[in-house]
C-alpha cells in the first residue's frame, strides 16, 4: 500500500503516518526527517538543505526526487511506503507519478489532512513552549511556520486538484482529535 499524506506544516502528517506504519506494515518517509539527516550530518547536500529550511522555503525538486526515488527502491518499501512532506509542488507530483510508474508501483491513496492556520501557530507556540532549549529545531517557531504556510498555500494546494482529477484525493477534518483523525484515514484504507 502505498500512500500520500498532504497538508501544511504542522497538520499531523508525521503522527498519522506513524499510525499507519504501525498498523499496516509500510515504512513512513518523512522527506522533512531525511531532509534535517542531511542537514545535521555536515555534508554538502546537508548544509545547502539546513540553509533552505531555515529560510522557510522548499527543497528543491531535483534533490527531493533522487532522495526518494533512492529511498522507496529499497528493501525495507516492499510491502509499501507513506509519502510525507512530498510531493509539495505540482512539478514533483508530476515527476512522482512517472517514477512510480516507471517502477511499476501503485499509489493508491493521497489523502489530505485539512487543518486552520492559526491553529497551527497556536500549536507550534504550545509545542515550543513545553520544550527544552537543547530539543528545539531552528525552524521550529511560529515566523518560520508562517513563512512555511504561506509557501505551502501558493505552492502546494495547487497539487490538490492534481490529484482529485485523477479520483485519488481524501481529505480528512484535521482539526478534530489525534484519535478521530486516525479513525477516518484508517477508514479510508480500510475501504478497499
Amino acid at each position: 500500500m502505498n500512500i500520500i499524506l498532504l497538508g501544511p506544516p504542522g497538520a499531523g502528517k508525521g503522527t498519522q503516518a506513524k499510525f499507519l506504519e504501525d498498523t499496516h506494515s509500510i515504512v513512513q518517509l518523512s522527506t522533512g526527517d531525511m531532509l534535517r539527516a542531511a542537514a545535521s550530518s555536515g555534508s554538502e547536500l546537508g548544509t545547502q538543505a539546513k540553509a533552505v529550511m531555515d529560510a522557510g522555503q522548499l527543497m528543491p525538486d531535483d534533490i527531493m526526487i533522487q532522495i526518494i526515488s533512492e529511498r522507496i527502491s529499497q528493501p525495507d518499501c516492499v510491502n509499501g511506503f507513506i509519502l510525507d512532506g512530498f510531493p509539495r509542488t505540482t512539478a514533483q507530483a508530476e515527476a512522482l507519478e512517472v517514477m512510480l510508474a516507471e517502477k511499476g508501483l501503485p499509489l493508491d491513496f493521497v489523502i489530505e489532512i485539512s487543518v486552520d492556520d492559526e491553529i497551527l501557530v497556536d500549536r507550534i507556540n504550545a509545542r515550543v513552549a513545553q520544550m527544552p532549549e537543547s530539543e528545539r529545531r531552528s525552524d521550529d517557531n511560529a515566523e518560520t511556520l508562517r513563512k512555511r504556510l504561506g509557501v505551502y498555500h501558493e505552492q502546494t494546494a495547487p497539487i490538490l486538484p492534481f490529484y482529485r482529477d485523477r479520483g485519488m484525493l481524501k481529505q480528512v477534518d484535521g482539526m478534530q482529535s489525534i484519535e478521530q483523525v486516525t479513525a477516518q484515514i484508517e477508514q479510508l484504507v480500510s475501504a478497499v
